[in-house]
């Protein structure tokens, strides 16, 4: 690997986004979603589930005031299908004990890293102000010797560090770690980076390779990828070791979570064990994806960060492997993964059901967390073109236009009748939920819109890479001197860009990521300028004094897709994109019954405006016909003609499904 072509993504405050749709939704944020979430937080919006979240932080400062202890108070939580959770006999006036799912610090870390994403670019006064009053609660709970987690201050530190595998001290730490980095780079404040450093500090005393510490490691990953961004912007090379170490122990033999469940051993010693951890093998032999998929591309996105930074091929070739068996095999078409709630985890191959899908909104934002940083490493339009997919189907789609009610689960296919009848897809919504106990889901996208700019560019030396079309500016300086260019498109719905470069003497290369779904593009640059194309990028290079502004424009037309045959829940079936956009049926358009919907794919399709809670978009209307029942014919009949109607389907965004109320949807349609 040559460092020196790495790549590295500009910090929230030196991007400008002017994009009309991510602008307008880093506007939802700052109106309605962080204010509506801080309210859940605190456990103040009456119809959704209570959080407990800054309940605890305020009852472990009580503690700490009191200076008592529960050292010997450990009570053992209950388990629940989603995790462990605590809850008091009245939800609305709980007592100063630990209530709610152990990692349930992690929602205000999350919180706090779009605030501070937000602050960077719209500096505001009372959100600060409520921001840094928060802090000091958090802060105030920390302990003496820099241990943070309101878990076992408030049940008993005699037991910390003794479950990894289930009780995501580390995982917490992580998310601590991002929540400061984010705050400190959005307003220069040091107090909660300070109460991350000290936390890291001491885990760092407890875990290490260094003889007499303890050899364990996250059982849920995240303290990786955190690790590296708290290394990077303190310097010190303690937490880019931690980091590295926690990756090069997981997996070993023999395993570290036996020494803390042998309980749990119930076959052979030397079987592969924890794959739902992704802790069955050192990562550099996995050889396929499995277990929790939140984990699994938190971890990897933390490997791919420790390759690029300690110039670890194998590391990297790892993560590459990891990377085609993911999106070649267990990959939704809208950027969703892990397609199984059992684990809300990864699958086996090719095992992509549409109405009981998982695919968690979480796990499509560590998706994109991941490809980002391969493409830190290796500029290849295979990773943005995941990164563009995910961020426009899959994670939108996990929040109302409104920004006030959230899905955990992204299906493909959704009937309300069966969410409301059938147990075995019970983890599927029909709409969208105002909170939820188990909260990962909403902060994570809070944080996801307020930073969405950070992954439209990375720059390296004299090179500038435009991984998405989201119209803005950033600012170079090469060679001494400062370039700023300016990028205008109206994407997802146009392939036209408009790129502005300041005149300079120093010489510039523009690397533009030509989409997968364009079928081709034509450009007004001067031929001087234009190179080669590679790995998907089309290299422009110059002194930029001659030519100060050119245009791109990519095909943006509708495909009708199919999946492989071994899918075997799409066979017979199609989808349809148009540019980054995955479309949808939903029975408010085409009445109830979608399944008998058939799409005539020899049919020209037109395009028209739609209003969807007052956003613009672009619907889609198909010839197709309706599968009638047969009168008289009974459950079961002898093969005879179909009866027919002729239909006009009508299909919008898949991720603005589900804002005109509760009804079916359907992305994959039968093809006639």
């Amino acid at each position: 690997m040559d460092m020196k072509k790495f790549t590295s993504p500009f910090l929230v405050k030196d991007i400008r986004v002017e994009d009309k749709f991510w602008k307008e939704r880093i506007e939802l944020a700052r109106n309605e979603v962080i204010p509506y979430q801080w309210a859940a937080l605190n456990d103040e919006i009456p119809e959704a589930a209570p959080s407990f979240c800054m309940h605890n932080f305020k009852a472990a400062v009580k503690l700490n005031n009191e200076k008592t202890a529960k050292g010997t108070a450990f009570k053992e939580p209950v388990f629940t299908p989603r995790g462990v959770e605590a809850l008091p006999e009245d939800l609305r006036n709980p007592d100063d004990n630990f209530y709610g799912f152990v990692f349930q610090d992690s929602d205000f870390y999350k919180w706090i890293e779009a605030v501070g994403y937000l602050l960077a670019i719209h500096p505001d006064a009372e959100l600060e102000k409520t921001a840094d009053a928060a802090i000091d609660i958090v802060c105030e709970a920390q302990q003496e010797d820099g241990y943070l987690d309101t878990f076992y201050i408030l049940n008993g530190k005699d037991k910390i560090f003794t479950n990894l595998r289930d009780f995501h001290e580390l995982y917490c730490l992580g998310h601590l770690c991002e929540g400061a980095v984010a705050y400190y780079q959005g307003t220069g404040k040091r107090k909660l980076l300070d109460a991350a450093c000290k936390f890291a500090d001491y885990v760092g005393d407890y875990f290490g390779p260094e003889e007499g510490k303890c050899k364990g490691y996250p059982g849920h990953e995240l303290a990786e990828l955190a690790l590296v961004r708290l290394y990077e912007v303190t310097g010190e090379e303690k937490y880019l070791n931690l980091s590295k170490f926690f990756i090069d122990e997981r997996g070993k033999r023999p395993y570290y979570f036996d020494k803390e469940h042998p309980q749990d051993i119930k076959n052979d010693i030397d079987d592969l064990r924890y794959q739902y951890h992704q802790a069955h093998l050192p990562v550099r032999e996995q050889d396929e994806a499995v277990g929790h998929s939140v984990r699994a591309v938190y971890l990897y996105a933390g490997m791919a960060d420790v390759a690029r930074l300690t110039n670890d091929e194998e590391l990297f070739k790892a993560c590459e492997i990891l990377w085609h068996l993911v999106t070649d095999k267990k990959y939704y078409i809208t950027g969703g993964i892990g397609s199984t709630h059992i684990g809300e985890a990864f699958s086996y191959n090719y095992d992509l059901p549409n109405d009981t899908a998982y695919a968690e909104t979480c796990a499509s934002i560590g998706l994109v967390f991941w490809a980002r940083r391969m493409l830190e490493i290796s500029p290849n339009s295979k990773y943005a073109d995941v990164m563009e997919r995910a961020l426009y189907n899959g994670i939108l789609s996990g929040m109302d236009l409104d920004g006030k009610a959230f899905f955990y689960v992204n299906p493909l296919e959704v009937n309300p009748e069966a969410c409301h009848e059938d147990e075995r897809i019970a983890h599927v919504k029909s709409v969208r939920q105002k909170w939820f106990g188990c909260a990962c889901c909403p902060p994570n996208l809070a944080r996801m819109l307020t930073s969405v700019g950070t992954y439209a560019y990375t720059e390296s030396e004299n090179s500038l890479f435009v991984h998405l079309y989201m119209a803005g500016a950033v600012k170079m300086n090469v060679d001494g001197n400062d370039i700023n260019i300016k990028v205008s498109s109206n994407f997802p719905w146009s392939g036209e860009v408009k790129i502005d470069v300041s005149e300079v003497n120093s010489e510039l290369t523009l690397a533009l990521r030509i989409p997968a779904w364009s079928k081709g593009y034509t450009i007004d640059a001067p031929d001087a300028y234009v190179g080669e194309v590679k790995d998907g990028y089309l290299y422009l290079k110059g002194d930029w004094t001659s030519v100060s502004n050119f245009a791109i424009s990519f095909k943006m037309e509708t495909q009708i897709i199919q999946t492989n045959p071994l899918v075997r829940d799409n066979v017979g079936k199609v989808a349809i994109l148009r540019g980054p956009i995955v479309y949808c049926a939903e029975e408010v358009d085409n009445g109830k019954n979608l399944h008998n919907l058939y799409v005539d794919i020899t049919k020209p399709i037109r395009e028209d405006k739609t209003l969807i809670d007052n956003e613009e978009v672009i619907s889609l209307t198909l010839s197709g016909y309706r599968q009638m029942p047969i009168d008289g014919s009974g459950l079961y009949y002898e093969v005879r003609d179909d009866v027919r109607e002729e239909v006009s389907l009508k299909l919008v965004p898949y991720y603005a499904w589900c804002n005109r109320g509760e009804n079916e949807m359907m992305v994959w349609l039968r093809k006639a």
